[in-house]
């Protein structure tokens, strides 16, 4: 009996640190794909809407949706949502605008979100607007992490990657992974709701959203 019950628990064991090999298996080298995904929003090859959900809660990752609740920029005009209407399960969700001012939006959507930022980019140069701002980039990306970035169409989330890499991030541990917006996965968390009475309401308390108290930073000084 005793003997069955070492067998048994060596064999969770084994099972146990399987599970965790699998979760931890070698990542694809980030590659930009062809065409226009690749060329004007530098979304990944091999991770992307269609395959991310194989590579969804590993410990050595971040998940980061770099959307707004509500972008001032009427991207219904492209066919994508204003809103934050569902997001990846695991996903949180830092706003890009937040963090620096959106450049090359399409002219349909016109503009962005205009308030404060922790960087403005200017002549392809990123400058700090306030004495914590690398502070919380490094916390919302770990440098020793690999990150998986979305938002609705990829756009922000290739901005999100070009300025990481350019600050010092390593762009092998980044990726690109598109538009939520053409994600039909198994992990989809609904946000957009359509009411009994014909109107639509939105879950953002299903939402893990981290907002930037600019009122509480201290700005650099010129």
């Amino acid at each position: 009996m005793r003997k069955l019950f070492l067998i048994g628990f060596l064999l969770l064991i084994c099972t146990g640190l399987c599970a965790c090999n699998n979760n931890l298996e070698t990542l694809p080298k980030p590659e930009v794909t062809s065409g226009i995904r690749g060329e004007e929003f530098g979304i990944d090859k091999n991770i992307n809407e269609e395959t991310i959900d194989d590579y969804l809660n590993r410990e050595d990752s971040v998940y980061r949706d770099m959307r707004m609740l509500k972008d001032p920029g009427n991207y219904e005009a492209i066919g994508g949502d204003s809103y934050l209407s569902g997001f990846v399960k695991g996903f949180e969700v830092v706003p890009y605008p937040l963090i620096v001012n959106v450049t090359n939006l399409p002219e349909e959507v016109g503009d962005s979100y205009t308030g404060d930022t922790l960087y403005t980019y200017e002549d392809d140069k990123y400058t700090a607007n306030y004495e914590e701002s690398l502070e919380i980039l490094e916390y919302f990306f770990p440098k020793d992490k690999n990150i998986f970035l979305m938002c609705g169409g990829g756009g922000y989330a290739g901005q999100m990657k070009n300025m990481l890499v350019a600050l010092g991030w390593d762009e092998n541990k980044i990726y690109n992974v598109g538009g939520y917006w053409y994600y039909d996965g198994d992990n989809n968390v609904e946000v957009k709701k359509e009411n009994k009475d014909g109107s639509t309401s939105y879950d953002f308390w299903r939402v893990t959203y981290h907002d930037i108290d600019f009122d509480n930073l201290h700005e650099v000084k010129a």
